[in-house]
This record gives structure tokens, C-alpha cells and sequence, in this order.
């Protein structure tokens, strides 16, 4: 491996790291302050549904998956949904609110 490529390949490595490592590094209390938004139609709670489907279990759960819940066919093919919320744009209270979610299912 000539020299050049050994330092891409360790910057490349670098990079994922630190990517990990800022991931990691959500804030769970801004995250549940941030879950407001989203307790209004969403619960934590394991079998409980709401306007929106039940967040318990979401983590390795494809979407569209909640037996007792009428997704839109759209979002079963994972393409869309019927969600009126505009989303959340910052990487970091999303971090935060993946953070937060996270320990609540712990």
C-alpha cells in the first residue's frame, strides 16, 4: 500500500469514527424536550397507539410494521405517510431526540 493510500484510508477511517462518535454523543435531555413535538401523536409506551403509531420497539422495526395501526399505503412501501409534521432538518436534535428515545427504551 504506497503511502498516499495508507493516509486516505486512515483520514477515511478517521472520519467514521468521529461520525460515530458525534452520534453517539446525543443529548437526551434536549431530546425529550424535542419529543414534545412528537408526543402528540406518538407514544413511548409499548402497545400504546395514538393519532400516529407507537414509538416502542421503532429501533430495528421497519416501517409500516405495527400490527394494530392503518399505515398509508405509501408508507408501507416506506416512500411517504400521512404524518402532517414537516420533519426535522437539524442533524443535531435529531441526534439529540435518537439520544433520548434510546434511553427511554434501554
Amino acid at each position: 500500500m504506497t503511502a498516499q493510500l495508507r493516509t486516505v484510508a486512515a483520514a477515511a477511517a478517521t472520519l467514521l469514527l468521529a461520525a460515530g462518535i458525534a452520534h453517539a454523543q446525543g443529548d437526551a435531555k434536549r431530546g425529550q424536550k424535542l419529543f414534545e413535538e412528537c408526543h402528540a401523536c406518538h407514544s413511548l409506551e409499548r402497545g400504546a397507539q395514538g393519532v400516529g403509531p407507537g414509538l416502542h420497539g421503532v429501533f430495528g422495526r421497519r416501517a409500516g410494521e405495527v400490527d394494530d395501526f392503518r399505515y398509508s399505503p405509501a408508507l408501507k412501501r416506506s416512500a411517504a405517510n400521512r404524518m402532517p409534521y414537516a420533519g426535522m432538518p437539524e442533524a443535531r436534535d435529531r441526534a439529540d431526540l435518537i439520544m433520548y428515545m434510546q434511553e427511554v427504551f434501554k
